[in-house]
């Protein structure tokens, strides 16, 4: 009876306290983001004006698609530092196919293929980088932050080849060769908002269910929390790794076509960096570096949470310079966090099982 009482007693202090604080942890990206729009609200008059939040939510949007890929890759204890290479070579891709076309010189002509299949052309190359990246980890058991960072430098200087260096121009196409339309994939709006918000959230929900409903969810989580064990309980580790590689590989791909649309050409320096930002949503969403926790919707709340931040430094015409020291601050404080989520999750269990 004595031992029930302890355990009882040992449980609603730990509720009352450090049960508190986790929960205040767990809800973080909410909390963040609230205090976010408070302050810029109350620092920029215009901030919370319509036409503003859709400009910034189209920014959030390139975030979110790497952020949304790289989750699953971060729930398995792994790390993709080459989605935004991957972006600014799938946008050099497809202004290449846009402006070049495919040239066949035995026949001594160019094909130019339309939007529709320039599109999936793009998307199928974004997916098969992440894949090479997933068999070359999987396979040849090369660490994750090595392979991938390899990886980023060959797609970088790939981007670079494809145009010696320079932009591609002209996207919108032209009539004659029937390759326009690409532009409308990052301008064109449908109830008011850019298309680029709805394939976010088209997204998101897409991935969430994969995440929560699938039989493949659940394996993305088990080999995050114990890979030995998921390995020996029957799921097939490699394979869930590749597949979790490519996907972010393909969402790589989505941005980097939404980028270059939005910009009518593409630059094959364009995404340096983004890979920062899409950590830092993720982590900031509750995902755990060291796998085998995280949510779909904490991490698109992270987006939010980093591109409301950098558009409002902006807005407030703080210097590029001390942005990028505000958002290492961010960076390093959600780690931070992070590890101090797990300690008291680990407490918790333990108070819970006494």
């Amino acid at each position: 009876m004595k031992h029930s009482h302890n355990t009882v007693s040992h449980y609603s202090s730990f509720m009352s306290g450090e049960g508190l604080l986790l929960l205040a942890l767990k809800m973080r990206t909410f909390i963040a983001l609230f205090l976010i729009l408070a302050f810029f609200s109350f620092m920029v008059p215009s901030f919370l004006a319509t036409s503003s939040l859709v400009i910034m939510v189209k920014h959030i949007a390139i975030n979110a698609f790497l952020a949304l890929g790289i989750t699953f890759v971060i729930i398995t204890a792994g790390i993709d530092l080459s989605i935004g290479a991957i972006l600014g070579f799938c946008g050099m891709v497809a202004g290449w196919l846009i402006t070049k076309g495919i040239v066949l010189p035995m026949f001594g002509i160019a094909i130019f293929p339309s939007v529709w299949l320039v599109v999936p052309i793009v998307l199928v190359i974004g997916g098969l980088i992440g894949a090479v990246n997933g068999v070359l980890i999987t396979r040849y058991n090369v660490a994750p932050f090595i392979c991938t960072l390899g990886t980023m430098y060959i797609v970088r200087g790939a981007a670079m080849l494809l145009s010696g260096g320079e932009t591609f121009t002209g996207l919108a196409g032209n009539e004659q060769l029937g390759n326009t339309g690409f532009e409308l994939i990052g301008t064109a709006k449908l109830l008011g908002l850019p298309y680029a918000i709805w394939m976010m959230f088209i997204l998101a929900g897409v991935i969430a269910y994969i995440a929560k409903k699938t039989q493949f969810g659940r394996h993305v989580f088990a080999i995050g929390d114990n890979e030995h064990s998921a390995e020996l309980s029957g799921v097939k580790v490699r394979s869930v790794k590749v597949w979790v590689y490519t996907i972010s590989g393909l969402c790589a791909a989505i941005a980097g076509i939404v980028v270059s649309s939005q910009l009518v050409a593409s630059h094959p320096a364009t995404g340096v960096a983004f890979e920062m930002n899409a950590i830092a949503a993720v982590v900031l969403g509750g995902t755990s570096l060291a796998g085998g926790r995280g949510t779909i919707m904490g991490t698109l709340i992270g987006a939010f949470v980093i591109g409301i931040l950098a558009d409002g430094l902006v807005m407030m015409g703080v210097s590029e310079f001390w942005q990028m020291v505000i958002k290492g601050v961010v960076i390093i404080l959600a780690v931070i966090i992070d590890q101090k989520q797990s300690r008291l999750q680990h407490k918790a269990a333990i108070v819970q099982q006494k």
